[in-house]
């Protein structure tokens, strides 16, 4: 008896944090692969990866920035509309009742996007998984090919419009966050710490971050292609309140879509992507900025 109730002492840190319920592991994809309406999806960081390095067996390329973007917009990477995104995904082979498995190889934060969207345009979320590990895991114990497989028979999936509690424009971080700093409202930015300073300036003419955002790195809740436990990244999120409304931003859509999925898993009810982010909001002269360790410094302290 003394030794079982040792063991569960052990075995109860682990079960009080469940993996989120969207992750399969290789053996499930190995055992579904041939499923009818299964349809994998591969994001590389490296497209022409899928090729040369290879992709699971029947996988999908998926190109991020032209499927996964708005490819008239400025930025780029403000959402596709809903005929764009339908068009594409049924190009796919896409149903309304495919099961679909998504994955990368930059630990998750590339598949968060496609996540994201199908979740934005009503897609049922429960038909969606994503392959822990990525392509990592399955290379290591399955063969990858790197011949394209055949076309697919175009889909019939029909989206719904997109969720207005699902994103903002920068009109309502404007307003609700730099100007009359609702209370309710927290604005966060997931990209990496020294962009968020303005110690390093990328994909903007404008260096910093906007007024009143605070910064978690998203990609930092993620190791060896895989979330960390849910203690580590309740951890990395305290400074977020989840009973308020969590406004996300980064620079081209993928971090902050990872972070759209890690809150939504640590229980956030209400989170909202800045449609554009930072690639909108720091080519924009007008728009004020922040540069420093401080959500809000220089005027905005006042």
């Amino acid at each position: 008896m003394k030794r079982i109730l040792v063991l569960l002492c052990l075995l109860l840190p682990s079960l009080a944090f469940a993996r989120a319920e969207f992750f399969v592991d290789t053996d499930w994809l190995s055992e579904h692969i041939d499923d009818d309406k299964l349809v994998v999806l591969e994001v590389r960081y490296h497209p022409h990866r899928y090729f040369t390095v290879g992709h699971i067996p029947g996988a999908v390329q998926v190109q991020r920035f032209k499927d996964l973007g708005d490819n008239s917009a400025n930025p780029l990477m403000r959402f596709p509309s809903r005929e764009a995104f339908q068009k594409t995904l049924r190009s796919w082979g896409i149903d309304d009742d495919s099961t679909l498995v998504l994955y990368d190889d930059s630990n998750t934060a590339l598949v968060s996007r496609l996540y994201y969207l199908l979740q934005l345009y009503g897609f049922n979320m429960d038909q969606v998984k994503i392959l822990e590990g990525g392509t990592v895991e399955w290379s290591a114990f399955e063969d990858m090919e790197t011949e394209a497989p055949p076309p697919r028979t175009k889909g019939n999936v029909s989206l719904k419009p997109a969720n207005p509690k699902l994103f903002v424009e920068w009109t309502a971080v404007y307003d609700d966050v730099v100007s009359r700093r609702d209370p309710n409202v927290v604005l966060l930015d997931a990209r990496p710490h020294d962009m968020y300073t303005g110690k390093v300036i990328k994909h903007s003419i404008l260096g910093g971050h906007i007024p009143g955002a605070i910064n978690v790195v998203s990609l930092d809740g993620t190791s060896s292609q895989k979330w960390v436990d849910d203690e580590q990244l309740k951890a990395l999120y305290a400074k977020v309140p989840l009973d308020k409304t969590i406004y996300v931003y980064c620079h081209d859509g993928f971090r902050m879509s990872l972070a759209f999925m890690q809150l939504k898993h640590l229980g956030a009810k209400d989170v909202r992507l800045y449609n554009g982010g930072w690639s909108h909001w720091g080519n924009r002269l007008s728009l004020p900025v922040v540069e420093g360790e401080k959500p809000y410094a220089g005027d905005f302290e006042l």
